[in-house]
């Protein structure tokens, strides 16, 4: 038996093997740079070319439109602030929401030390941004709207196609981080101008991510360098890493809806034995316009990263909220967007979980629940 029960699925994935296998070729004899002429760097460019082909055919866009990064966070920053920088003189405004990955709510902060003013629309309870303060928060001067696909602590989906045609409609660029959209929706990105991805959230590897940017859109590098993916992302390609998202992506999109229906039904099993079985459980966030993976919940009077300790020591493997902020011991701003003052939990599940998982994780949530409010007693 497997010594963890891993339901963490939204902060990390497993390495597909065939993924592997796909990348292996790369990091032994074709090693060669991309950029040299010779026969091994050919070999390095023509995967390179034909991963980009799978991702845009995936993505419903061209190839053209596709720009390789080091990851899902470092794609958000060249869209936010490329846009931003080659687009000042149009005007300084950016509209996001308060409960983006800090892949774009830093970038955001950052942009304001530098004179750009930007509008951090409220969620509310249910998770979901709404179509009409997008609307009112729209002025003269907005050059940019950022909006995620998924948000990555509950799993709630935006109404993206609507957002980006209004964006269109006013002239203004349109970006969504779709890190964790990517495993669970097919996603048409030909309505969009751009969108971020990263590999190591659909079973390819960690350290790669891709930019989509609509061809017409004005956006400049961030970085200094070489004249790598047209000038807009230098150095050296992860050639190994490119070529396993590519793959991942396709096996996942391929099998979309297989894998959906079995993550949904062993979440909503997970779920109702939780609401039946243990007094209080909130969940946060709208369930309805959610990934069939992720479920957020509250447990009333617990703390839950006192909770997360139980759940480590028995081999389970859940998040107190996105990795990115585990560390922080606050509140996620997440949850305080939603207007949640208490921890969650969040499991998020891959198509390998099984409903006997699922049992010993509430057995242990039942029995760690019951010590710790035992010893709140003493």
């Amino acid at each position: 038996m497997n010594k963890y029960i891993y339901v963490d699925n939204s902060s990390t994935t497993k390495l597909d093997e065939s993924v592997l296998l796909k990348m292996l070729p790369y990091l032994r004899e074709n090693y060669g740079n991309a950029s040299t002429t010779y026969e091994l760097g050919k070999i390095s460019r023509k995967a390179i070319e034909e991963s980009r082909e799978i991702i845009a055919k995936c993505l419903n866009v061209d190839a053209d439109e596709i720009y390789f990064t080091a990851s899902g966070t470092e794609a958000d920053n060249l869209a936010i602030q490329g846009v931003a920088y080659s687009n000042s003189n149009k005007g300084k405004h950016i509209i996001t929401s308060k409960f983006e990955h800090l892949a774009v709510l830093n970038t955001c902060k950052k942009l304001e030390k530098e004179g750009f003013d930007v509008t951090y629309l409220d969620v509310g309870e249910s998770g979901i941004v709404d179509v009409e303060k997008v609307k009112e928060a729209i002025r003269e001067d907005t050059i940019l709207i950022t909006i995620m696909y998924v948000n990555n602590e509950i799993g709630t989906i935006q109404n993206i196609d609507e957002i980006s045609q209004i964006a269109r409609e006013k002239g203004i660029i349109f970006h969504t981080d779709a890190v964790q959209a990517a495993p669970h929706i097919k996603i048409d990105a030909s309505k969009l101008d751009m969108l971020s991805i990263s590999g190591h959230k659909f079973n390819g590897p960690k350290g790669v991510g891709a930019l989509y940017a609509r061809k017409g859109v004005n956006v400049s590098g961030i970085i200094c360098g070489g004249h790598q993916e047209k000038n807009l992302r230098p150095g050296t390609e992860n050639v190994a890493g490119i070529v396993g998202m590519a793959e991942a992506l396709k096996q996942r999109q391929n099998n979309l809806e297989m894998y959906n229906e079995k993550e949904r039904y062993v979440r909503d099993y997970l779920l109702n034995r939780l609401k039946s079985e243990i007094k209080n459980v909130q969940v946060n966030g709208d369930m309805d316009n959610r990934i069939c993976s992720n479920l957020n919940v509250t447990f009333d009077g617990i703390n839950a990263e006192e909770l997360m300790v139980f759940l480590d020591m028995s081999g389970i493997c859940a998040s107190s909220g996105s990795a990115c902020n585990s560390n922080s011991g606050k509140l996620s701003h997440v949850l305080e967007s939603i207007g949640q003052k208490n921890s969650s939990i969040r499991f998020t599940l891959s198509e390998k979980n099984t409903i006997y998982e699922m049992d010993r994780i509430v057995y242990v949530l039942k029995n760690s629940i019951d010590v710790i409010n035992k010893n709140k007693k003493c």
